[in-house]
């Protein structure tokens, strides 16, 4: 399933955007995903739990895909 997120400002954090999305319940837990590999980045895995993500990147966590977008084009 892929979620269509808006952001707000510039970036959003992966830790912020997994909670924002809700995909996890806390930020320990968007850490742990991050640790162990389960989330990836335009395809590439991601190990920096506060990477600033963009319009215009994928990410992928589980079966769930989260696609950014400029909080104009939301």
């Amino acid at each position: 399933m892929s979620i269509r997120f808006a952001v707000r400002g510039d970036y959003i954090q992966l830790d912020q955007l997994l909670k924002a999305a809700n995909l996890v319940s806390s930020g320990g837990e968007a850490h742990a995903a991050v640790e162990a590999g389960a989330v990836k980045v335009d395809g590439r895995p991601e190990s920096r739990k506060r990477a600033k993500l963009r319009p215009g990147q994928r990410v992928r966590f589980g079966a769930e895909e989260i696609v950014l977008v400029g909080a104009e084009d939301a």
